[in-house]
């Protein structure tokens, strides 16, 4: 006689065809991974032969397929009437009692195992799906806080259904499954109280750039359902997996997601009504829903289940509130980026910007276009044509047979692991979620373009944006005589852009991070009780979760370069200190009251000036401590220091004096002290300036400008810029050669050998060391400069 029910721990990954991919992989790890430290509930599981049993007991095999034969799964109406009357079939129908009897007789050994009042999640696992190659993400239905044998049943008879949902039903058909050689188990688990507690999904790979060194995980307060299905904004968190292993700090990044929902309990016990979703009180929107020991705890399982498994994967987990536990409740393979070869990058480069109608978190890294379409409902979704741009509250599995038309797929709620999220990177297409009020902001049927391919953060612009789209062969990149590396300002893109062929980071530019990451003026932080009101607020809502103020200016900064440092470790990335001027400094929150008026800033109270002026030390102080915390702290030690704008060699001096007083001590584990060799008195005096540091990077771009005498920001002298002038030519050949005598590092950094690949010829014959590209030059000079191209 076949088994119709298997309890969890008794399957292993050997099982698939028995119990389904997501039902094997939680008794292989309950088998295998217990004593590792991964923890998962138990319960049990029905087999595959006791859903073709149920099948064939009510005669409804013959009944599925005449039903499905001539379907055309493109035809949403066809479809969704089709679903519905096989789903009506199904339920109509009854469990066989061999069947009934077994799950009876393993629900109630499971009851009395359970302390306290027994609750159960009731989750559906496809014989074809959690493959290497194919999610079937959300295919299916779950059904969660399930009490009692009668829910229980119900609850089974429900997701033996949801095999024909109309999503399933395409999603089959478009991955080349057939129909009839996939079964469903229904898997029973003991409930983690996570609705008292956290949840939500993590990847042992960053899910757009396939970075395989830091774990991404996505947080949010209760049920599971409410990250998977996109319906919240969760906090992310990237966690650096070879400091996890070394015991040393490991949380990369944190951002802190909305978090404006959550699924709770409800109270009732009928069908499909055990389950609600109520608002999140204020204080806890403001905070992170896990604490670092949860964070890294949750990382530890990770990794543990990825080198069991030997390949990426895609985990869902939840903290108990009772007991305060970590427990790992699906694991399934990464279907995306793990399949990508990595040969051949795709890069999508928009050319022009227009208005900035909304923005969320970009998925994808491409770019789409064509015309809105709003949708209030999936009542609507056949109003969605080839080629629009879908915009929406959010989307779940059910969008899925009308997603692949869409140009892009823009939503209100989501986070970057929702299902959404996950069949968008499968389909290539790009999708923008989390944006809050793209129904409000993108009016129905008007041109737009969606472009995720600028980092983190993505962009719904008003209007047919021009972009272009470049395939870089990445095989066989030739030798050259010096080394390419890259100006990277965006530690969003680090992941991304670390796997253009490079030797590291050339200029990491500080005040990108801070425009970026922070906003708020160092001074505002450090003078919080002396601000106005109104900025008391801003400042209030930018710092949510961080432990005050002038610790987050410091955590963010260390995040920021923290990400860079890891992504290209352990090649070199130069981090520039912040090189604002007073008008850049004054336009961030706060900072006008702190901020000379200057006629002209370019040549201002920048740079060194900075630093050393008694004012300002305070702020610069905060640096340092990041500074530190990234290279001493979390063991980044690839991390130089670069100092810009040094006018004499006193302020040089004074620097360098200051950097040491503050912990970064030329020479001490191993730090570089770089200088920006950017005014014509830094190549003059080369050699003395070498004395006391460990190397330059020429900024062309002010090297030229103060060669010349231009102000490179006034229209009506730009033709004279020029980096190839023979005047500004003759100070870069000063300043390598000083370097080359001294056998210290040279490299420049500027604009120009990105904008002129002969200049990057001329310098490689100068003898410069490296050259400091923009990302989307790199193949192309590398190539130019092997006489390739």
């Amino acid at each position: 006689m076949q088994e119709y029910v298997v309890e969890l721990d008794a399957l292993g990954m050997g099982d698939v065809d028995r119990v389904g991919g997501k039902n094997a992989s939680l008794g292989e790890m309950i088998s295998n991974l217990s004593s590792a430290g991964v923890q998962v509930p138990g319960g049990f599981a029905t087999t595959s032969a006791a859903y073709w049993a149920f099948l064939d007991a009510n005669g409804l095999r013959e009944a599925i397929r005449e039903a499905l034969s001539g379907l055309d799964v493109d035809d949403v109406e066809q479809l969704a009437n089709t679903g519905a009357r096989i789903r009506k079939m199904i339920l109509d129908a009854p469990l066989p009692e061999s069947l009934d009897a077994a799950i009876r007789q393993s629900y109630e050994k499971l009851e009395a195992q359970t302390p306290g009042e027994a609750s159960f999640a009731v989750r559906s696992s496809a014989t074809a799906e959690d493959l290497p190659d194919a999610s079937f993400a959300g295919q299916q239905e779950t059904f969660l806080n399930v009490r009692g044998l009668d829910g229980i049943r119900e609850a089974i008879h429900h997701v033996f259904a949801s095999l024909f949902t109309d999503r399933a039903i395409s999603y089959r058909v478009h991955h080349g499954f057939d129909h009839e050689q996939v079964a469903l188990s229904a898997g029973i688990q003991r409930m983690v109280r996570s609705d008292i507690g956290a949840s939500g999904v993590m990847f042992t790979i960053d899910t757009e750039s396939g970075f395989d060194q830091a774990v991404f995980i996505t947080a949010a307060w209760g049920l599971g359902e409410t990250v998977v299905q996109g319906a919240v904004n969760p906090d992310e968190f990237y966690v650096y997996k070879p400091n996890l292993e070394a015991g040393r700090p490991a949380i990369l990044r944190r951002s802190l997601g909305g978090k404006a929902i959550k699924m709770v309990y409800s109270g009732e016990t009928g069908h499909g009504k055990t389950v609600e979703t109520v608002d999140v009180p204020e204080q806890d929107r403001m905070r992170f829903c896990l604490t670092d020991e949860d964070i890294n705890s949750l990382a530890r399982q990770a990794v543990t289940i990825e080198q069991h498994y030997g390949r990426p994967m895609d985990i869902e987990w939840g903290k108990d509130g009772n007991d305060g536990r970590i427990y790992i409740l699906q694991a399934r393979p990464e279907t995306v980026k793990s399949r990508d070869g990595g040969q051949v990058l795709e890069r999508y480069h928009l050319k022009n910007r227009g208005e900035v109608l909304a923005e969320g978190r970009s998925i994808g890294q491409r770019i789409g276009a064509g015309p809105s379409r709003v949708v209030a409902s999936i009542d609507e979704i056949n109003r969605v044509q080839p080629g629009d741009v879908l915009v929406t509250d959010m989307t779940d599995p059910d969008w899925e047979p009308i997603m692949k038309r869409a140009a892009a797929i823009v939503t209100n709620r989501g986070g970057r692991t929702c299902h959404a999220a996950i069949i968008a990177r499968e389909l290539g297409i790009p999708a923008i979620v989390g944006c809050g009020d793209a129904t409000e902001k993108i009016p129905d049927s008007v041109e737009v373009t969606a472009s995720c391919a600028e980092g983190d953060t993505g962009f719904i612009y008003e209007g047919l944006q021009d972009f272009e789209v470049r395939e870089v062969s990445l095989k066989d990149m030739p030798e050259i005589p010096f080394k390419i590396m890259m100006n990277v300002g965006n530690p969003d893109r680090a992941f991304d852009f670390s796997f253009l062929p490079n030797e590291g980071v050339g200029l990491a530019r500080v005040e990108f991070i801070i425009n970026r990451m922070i906003g708020i003026h160092p001074k505002s932080l450090l003078e919080y009780d002396q601000q106005e009101p109104s900025v008391k607020r801003v400042i209030d809502s930018q710092t949510a979760g961080y432990i005050n103020p002038e610790e987050f200016y410091v955590d963010k900064l260390a995040e920021g370069i923290s990400m860079l440092g890891a992504a290209f470790y352990p090649k070199p990335v130069i981090v520039r200190l912040s090189d604002f001027k007073s008008n850049e400094y004054a336009n961030l929150i706060g900072g006008e009251k702190y901020e000379p008026h200057e006629e002209n800033p370019m040549i201002g109270f920048r740079g060194a000036s900075r630093y050393i002026a008694p004012h300002f030390q305070d702020c610069f102080k905060l640096e340092c401590r990041a500074l530190r915390k990234v290279r001493d702290d979390m063991a980044l030690d690839n991390v130089w220091i670069m100092v810009p704008f040094v006018r004499t060699l006193s302020e040089g001096e004074r620097a360098i004096s200051l950097l040491a007083e503050n912990g970064l001590e030329r020479g001490k584990n191993g730090l570089k002290v770089m200088m920006m060799c950017e005014l014509p008195s830094n190549a003059v005096l080369a050699d003395e300036f070498l004395e006391m540091f460990d190397g330059f990077s020429i900024g062309s771009n002010d090297l030229t400008q103060l060669t010349l005498g231009l102000d490179r920001d006034s229209g009506t002298i730009a033709h004279l810029f020029d980096e190839r002038d023979e005047a500004v030519k003759r100070m870069l050949s000063m300043a390598i050669q000083a370097c080359n005598r001294h056998s210290k590092y040279v490299g420049i950094c500027g604009q120009g050998p990105s904008d002129h690949p002969d200049l990057a010829r001329w310098l490689m014959e100068q003898g410069i060391e490296s050259v400091s590209l923009n990302p989307d030059s790199v193949v192309e000079t590398w190539l130019y400069l092997a006489g390739q191209e």
